[in-house]
């Protein structure tokens, strides 16, 4: 079975805790629910949403950074990682930061849906619903028709005995909150 895992953001950082290179998940995080267009907008965007949102400004460090950030609705592990530089005695970048979504571990998460006696592929489809992929999003990863997202899901409805999307979710998280 495929773990239903959400990419991390990552960016790294110079000594100025400017950006200097990241992947589109956390600039996905960062922007979530907008997205900044073009690389200008998007380095200009992560500079101030570092400064305004991740630098920990409670603490006397002007480079700690907070040790979660919430996305909407979805909370995330705020990880930074100062690097030291041998190759060069002005280091270009000094900070890596990683962005991971929090939620129940894979374990936790597998043995809590055995309780309701769902295949594998059921499984998977209710682990990346848990995530907050949408029908189409879910179909692509485990690469397969949106019709058969959606016939897993009415299976797993009635296995849970609930109606809705929302009611498999609530079954999942809700012992956790």
């Amino acid at each position: 079975m495929t773990t239903a895992m959400s990419v991390p953001g990552f960016m790294l950082l110079n000594g100025s805790l400017q950006p200097i290179a990241f992947n589109s998940e956390a600039v996905q995080i960062l922007a979530y629910p907008t997205k900044p267009e073009g690389i200008h907008h998007k380095d200009i965007f992560l500079k101030d949403k570092i400064r305004s949102s991740l630098l920990n400004h409670q603490n006397g460090s002007q480079s700690a950074f907070v040790k979660e950030y919430r996305s909407g609705g979805r909370q995330y592990v705020c990880r930074a990682f100062h690097i030291d530089c041998i190759a060069r005695a002005d280091a270009f970048f000094t900070t890596a930061l990683i962005l991971e979504r929090h939620c129940s571990t894979v374990t936790e998460l597998h043995d809590l849906l055995l309780q309701f006696d769902l295949t594998p592929r059921e499984q998977e489809t209710v682990m990346l619903l848990v995530e907050g992929l949408t029908s189409k999003e879910i179909a692509h990863r485990m690469k397969i028709s949106p019709n058969t997202v959606k016939a897993f899901l009415r299976l797993v409805m009635v296995k849970m005995d609930v109606s809705t999307r929302s009611g498999i979710v609530g079954k999942i998280v809700g012992p956790h909150s």
